[in-house]
């Protein structure tokens, strides 16, 4: 296929004049790294750490972050995360556990400008770096069990480093520390010397299935120093990776059970679009397109994602999905949306934040389940048809039950989610592709400073304001995402309509803006339904999908069952009213009718608060007596619609926001009315 021309539109490296202004250690214009040549161009660029700041209810996320498990988890997990880790120099766990918690631990401090946190990121940052061999290795160089009982040489495995040079890149673009590149530069450079020998899927499987993680920092690295090697590099790493676009396209991967790690295609399913950008076949972007259709119809779930307990295990609401595919398959929406500019990646994005994240993991930041049900009305110690079980702990909350990985991988969803809220566009504007509010700083039309704050109390009103402070008149195009399941956004200026835009587009603002300049943006939303297993549905208003409001006993229990790694307790959940309601059928356009939006005017600093949700919906509906309990959970959901089914009487029910709740039904089976 020829290879699209480049034109590399992105600031790349401007500096302000010092002398201009008559001072020294004037700071420098932020490094917006687009693609260099021969790589295909991406229409948005990631802003360095620091660009923005949140505000509003995501500030609220990430402070009871840095004061729950984020913040703390050094105390909190002491076996893991203490002097004696691998990655500190000791003698302790070597593997991903101590890479996870600093890859959300950093952008959380960045964004927060906290210094305390700052600290507690540079000792593991400092020991890579000083970690580094004559031969380019660096990271822990002891051989350790990966397995209990098990001796492996195996403390070179590709798969750890992946997480540390995602953390690498992070402090880079905060700090600008040029010993970074140092590091990876003499690293890759041992990586394309040793693969050919020594690939992948070597020591473990894991680095052949996530590789795409190690792909976009050589692209990264390449972006800023033009080294052709790095190209040699990404085109073996891409070849040793597992074959995604293939299998998207040619095998019924993501129709058979047990096919490959939920975890594992969380991560990998962004890599053809990584590579897309040195080998630019539509091939790949329709591959990513195709994945993410099949993986819906096969295996998914209202709340945005999908059956995989570990492994794919089909889209009953009743088998789980990991908190470590949550945040994973956000960073790769972030990633995929970065090159594609493709809004449905944004819409998916915005689909597991606001509604996994607020109900996986606590409002305190310091329990979390390790497996979720889309249909979940007990979260409780027992065995279930999960691919794999963990004492029977997977769906209780607690620091660690479950299995402990998702303790320390959990903490970058919220920071990641934060950081990709703004992009510079490579026509030298602004991009606003995912809404929360927010204040960005970023340079457009060349060197000008623009500041942008969003004001908004989206995913549950619909209007999202942004006041342009500029210091002089500038002409800068600023992009908005109309999301899909908006019919038409209202886009005002100044209190005046300047377009009206139908869903499933980035509309580009183009004209000159003025100092205080606003720009208001409407996204009306409507109740809509989908459909998924056995003819069930979801009902759904924007980004957020309602469930059931059930009532929720929650005990505290003493974990004196397993080794101490899986933690002290645990809390289970019980539903104290009904759950077996069906929704009543009724055609699309009657749902206005069927459905009364509540709005409750609250606006605490956690939205998702179960006791003061900002909306609930009202609706009437049917319990179904035959549909009760099987091994604490939902027994098998009845077809919508089995006629001659014995129901209720209609009674009037409430849905809130999936993420305000720990007991749910999201996916209801259907009965006719009367």
């Amino acid at each position: 296929m020829k290879r699209f021309a480049i034109a590399s539109t992105i600031l790349l490296g401007l500096t302000l004049q010092a002398a201009a202004q008559g001072k020294k250690n004037t700071a420098p214009v932020p490094h917006y790294y687009g693609n260099r040549a021969p790589l295909h161009p991406k229409p948005y660029s990631m802003l360095p750490l620091g660009a923005i700041t949140p505000q509003g209810w995501l500030r609220t996320v990430l402070v009871q972050q840095k004061n729950g498990a984020t913040g703390e988890l050094d105390k909190l997990y002491p076996l893991v995360m203490n002097q004696r880790n691998g990655w500190l120099g000791g003698d302790g766990d070597q593997w991903e556990r101590g890479p996870y918690w600093i890859d959300g631990l950093l952008p959380l401090a960045y964004l927060l400008k906290d210094e305390a946190l700052i600290a507690k990121v540079k000792p593991w940052v400092e020991w890579s770096i000083k970690s580094q061999q004559p031969d380019g290795y660096f990271g822990p160089a002891k051989d350790y069990p990966y397995e209990a009982g098990i001796q492996r040489d195996n403390s070179r495995d590709w798969w750890p480093k992946m997480v540390m040079l995602k953390v690498l890149k992070q402090y880079y673009d905060a700090t600008a520390d040029p010993r970074i590149i140092t590091l990876m530069t003499n690293y890759f450079r041992y990586q394309l010397k040793e693969l050919p020998q020594k690939p992948l899927d070597h020591w473990t499987f894991w680095a052949k299935y996530r590789a795409g993680d190690n792909l976009m920092v050589v692209y990264w690295l390449y972006n800023i120093t033009g080294d052709a090697f790095l190209l040699d590099l990404a085109a073996l790493l891409h070849k040793q990776t597992f074959d995604y676009a293939g299998a998207f396209m040619h095998t019924n991967l993501l129709s058979t059970t047990g096919s490959i790690h939920g975890v594992n295609l969380a991560q990998g399913i962004k890599e053809p679009m990584i590579y897309f950008q040195q080998h630019p076949d539509t091939l790949y972007p329709q591959a990513t397109a195709k994945g993410f259709d099949d993986l819906r119809t096969f295996n998914g779930m209202a709340n945005g994602l999908y059956g995989g307990d570990e492994s794919l295990h089909g889209n009953n609401p009743t088998q789980g999905s990991e908190l470590c595919t949550a945040v994973e398959m956000m960073f790769s929406l972030e990633s995929i949306l970065e090159i594609s500019g493709d809004v449905r990646y944004a819409d998916q994005l915005e689909k597991i934040a606001f509604n996994v994240l607020p109900s996986q993991i606590t409002e305190d930041f310091m329990s979390r389940q390790y497996f979720q049900q889309a249909n979940q009305v007990m979260a409780t110690r027992h065995i279930r048809n999960f691919d794999m079980n963990h004492s029977g702990t997977d769906l209780c909350y607690g620091l660690l039950s479950g299995y402990p990985c998702c303790t320390s991988n959990m903490h970058q969803g919220w920071p990641k989610f934060a950081q990709n809220l703004w992009y510079a566009t490579a026509d030298s504007g602004v991009a606003a592709l995912v809404y929360a509010p927010s204040e960005v700083k970023i340079y457009v039309a060349g060197q000008t400073p623009v500041t942008v704050k969003e004001v908004t109390n989206y995913p549950f009103e619909e209007a999202v304001t942004f006041t342009v402070n500029t210091p002089k008149k500038v002409s800068f195009p600023f992009h908005l995402r109309i999301p899909a399941w908006c019919k038409k956004g209202i886009i005002k200026i100044n209190g005046k309509v300047w377009q009206e835009a139908a869903g499933n587009q980035v509309v580009k603002v183009e004209r000159t803006w003025q100092p205080g300049d606003v720009m208001e943006l409407a996204l009306p939303m409507h109740i809509y339904q989908q459909r998924w297993f056995e003819n069930s549905i979801s009902v759904e208003r924007g980004p957020v999908t309602y469930a059931l409001k059930i009532g929720e006993e929650v005990t505290a229990v003493k974990n004196d069952k397993d080794p101490v790694e899986y933690g002290a307790g645990y809390l289970e959940v019980r539903p104290t009213t009904p759950w077996n309601y069906a929704l009543i059928a009724t055609p699309d356009d009657k749902l206005a009718a069927r459905y009364q939006v509540v709005q409750h005017g609250n606006k605490t600093g956690w939205p998702w608060n179960p006791g003061q949700v900002p909306i609930s919906l009202k609706t009437r509906a049917k319990r179904i007596p035959s549909w009760q309990l099987y091994n604490e959970m939902t027994g098998p959901i009845p077809y919508s619609i089995t006629y001659g089914m014995e129901t209720g009487e209609e009674e009037e029910i409430t849905l809130v926001p999936f993420g305000s709740t720990k007991l749910r039904i999201s996916q209801f089976p259907v009965v006719n009315g009367h």
